[in-house]
């Protein structure tokens, strides 16, 4: 935050306003006072006049009225002009004349206007005094703009009949210069009274604004994070009770700032946690956050990715142009798949709102559904091959019943081969149930395996001895087994069937002619043991296949033979509960070797302690 400058400040805007409402005042007084006075002093200076004019007229109309039959008494022109003489004036009676009803000057207090007397004076003023016997007042400027006070007043004889008039001239600069120099006076009172009045506007602002300065400091301390310090408190006025409701919310803000600090740790602690992955955008789409399982997921930076569009991020360009289009608190699965690596990722959308339901942004769920959904695939086919390998012999069965219920049954030569196809297909689709019931069983661990200590290789020979007693003749079996003893800590009846299968497979598959190795080779802390055929082989990208429920590389053949095509998927979940690992290899056209491992007796002894 800026500092803010003096002429900016609310100090300087105090002291303004106090020097204003001084000066104003000032002015306000200082106007009154001079208009006051200005009206007083004229008002006296007039009233002056009008007693001294009064005296004066009484003087003027008894020689006025004074009955002349000497001739050697003076005459009115005389008179006159004695009385003006004697008449006690002003130094600012400037001229004093006295006219007849003719206009004739009779007498004038000015000597330089002593060649006037017995001439006519035409002035306004005196015409209009004659002319409609008033009073005459002017207030005006002369020659050398001083201001003056004409007056003339109209003389009656005893009979009220006007024989005269009284012009007086007076300066009134003197009143004026009076006020000239009171309002120097005032002008010079009120430099200082603005002087005085800036030094106490600047203590009294920096005594209001002081606190207000230090509150704004702690604010700007706050807005950091800092909320230890507090303002002073200097008085108990608005200022003071400002100051003590600001520590208030400092305080209440630091609870407010650890409380939120608190749950945002607590946020960040549980989406950095999550093992799914989050990411939040604002309301144009571009991502503002996201979580460290989030960048696994996608494979790019977290720290790299703020900013950028959510549907490039998701690669959604193609489906959705505008984050609007999201569907809101709903999901969609995203394919990331390359080539044969399958990869989806399930995002869960959901909207930010304010409290005007105006959306803020949006934040988005992702996990990675690649398993669920490839279990979902599996019990799709698991289905869809249970139904079909149940539907062939039921329907052959039903066939064959058909025949044997319309008559067939009475054919000697066709009756036991119906009824030896059908009791083939039962056993069949006993053998598949119970092999599903095995699995069943494995997938909710409530098979338990009976283990006991067992010498492998007899337990081999065992079963290769039964194979040969019951092999067709154009198979051999060769052995290619260690003279020495291994002991293993298994289930033998399980582990005779894993032999069985493996074994039954390869003489199916095998040629006339050919040959199935068996083989067992100790390691260091397991043996390994391989069943080889000279079969039609397996594609490479087929492998792994084969160990699929109900997966077969030659379904006619496999049918044909009564097999059920999941006796290799039995096999991996037994060799697995023993702690083994089962796996093919295979050429097309060169054979098929299946591998699985068990762990010794003592490797085993080792892991169970």
């Amino acid at each position: 935050m800026h500092k803010v400058g003096f002429f900016r400040s609310i100090q300087l805007k105090l002291i303004l306003i106090y020097i204003l409402l001084i000066l104003l005042a000032i002015q306000i007084i200082g106007s009154y006072f001079t208009t006051s006075l200005e009206r007083e002093l004229t008002s006296n200076f007039k009233s002056s006049i009008d007693g001294r004019i009064e005296v004066l007229s009484h003087y003027l109309q008894e020689a006025f009225n004074k009955e002349r039959t000497d001739e050697e008494e003076p005459t009115i022109q005389e008179d006159v002009q004695g009385i003006i003489g004697d008449i006690e004036t002003d130094s600012s009676w400037k001229n004093l004349i006295v006219v007849n009803n003719q206009s004739k000057v009779l007498a004038t207090n000015n000597y330089s206007q002593q060649d006037k007397i017995g001439k006519k004076d035409t002035r306004d003023i005196i015409q209009k005094v004659l002319l409609f016997s008033d009073e005459q007042v002017q207030d005006r400027k002369d020659s050398d703009g001083n201001r003056i006070h004409v007056q003339a007043t109209p003389l009656f004889d005893n009979e009220e009949k006007m024989v005269g008039v009284i012009y007086l001239e007076a300066s009134l600069q003197d009143i004026y210069d009076q006020l000239s120099e009171i309002n120097q006076i005032f002008y010079q009172g009120t430099i200082w009274a603005i002087l005085v009045s800036a030094i106490l506007g600047i203590l009294v602002a920096r005594a209001i604004t002081k606190p207000v300065m230090e509150m704004r400091r702690q604010a700007q301390i706050m807005g950091k994070g800092d909320f230890t310090q507090k303002v002073n408190v200097y008085g108990t006025d608005e200022i003071g009770q400002l100051a003590i409701a600001f520590n208030d919310l400092n305080d209440q803000l630091k609870h407010s700032y650890a409380k939120t600090e608190e749950e945002t740790r607590k946020l960040n602690s549980v989406i950095e946690n999550m093992s799914d992955g989050v990411i939040a955008t604002d309301e144009t789409g571009a991502v503002t956050l996201m979580n460290e399982p989030a960048g696994i997921l996608l494979g790019v930076n977290p720290e790299e990715i703020y900013g950028q569009r959510i549907m490039d991020v998701l690669k959604l360009d193609e489906k959705v142009v505008d984050p609007s289009e999201l569907p809101e608190n709903g999901s969609m699965i995203i394919d990331f798949s390359e080539d044969d690596d399958i990869f989806l990722i399930r995002a869960n959308f959901s909207t930010v709102t304010d409290e005007d339901d105006d959306v803020t942004g949006f934040i988005t769920v992702i996990s990675d559904v690649t398993e669920q959904e490839k279990i979902e695939q599996e019990r799709r086919e698991f289905v869809s091959n249970v139904s079909h390998e149940l539907r062939t012999p039921l329907t052959t069965m039903k066939s064959y019943m058909e025949a044997l219920i319309d008559g067939e049954w009475k054919n000697e030569d066709i009756a036991p081969r119906f009824l030896e196809v059908t009791q083939n297909e039962t056993e069949r689709m006993i053998r598949m149930v119970n092999d599903l019931l095995h699995l069943s069983k494995m997938d909710n661990k409530e098979h338990q395996l009976q283990k006991e200590r067992t010498e492998f290789i007899q337990l081999f020979h065992h079963v290769i001895d039964r194979f040969e007693m019951n092999s067709p003749e154009h198979i051999e079996i060769v052995r290619e087994l260690p003279n020495e003893k291994l002991f293993v800590w298994i289930d033998q009846d399980k582990l005779i069937q894993v032999i069985d299968n493996i074994i039954s497979n390869a003489i199916k598959y095998s040629p006339e002619g050919g040959k199935v190795t068996c083989r067992v080779i100790k390691q260091r802390h397991q043996i390994l043991v391989s069943i080889t055929d000279e079969g039609m082989g397996i594609a490479y990208d087929k492998l792994e296949k084969i160990f699929e429920r109900f997966y077969r590389v030659d379904k006619a053949r496999t049918r044909k033979l009564g097999g059920t095509g999941l006796g290799l998927a039995i096999s991996k979940e037994l060799v697995e509960a023993h702690h083994g690992r089962i796996w093919a290899k295979s050429k097309e056209g060169k054979g098929t070797t299946i591998l699985f491992t068990l762990p010794l007796m003592g490797k085993k002894r080792r892991n169970n302690s």
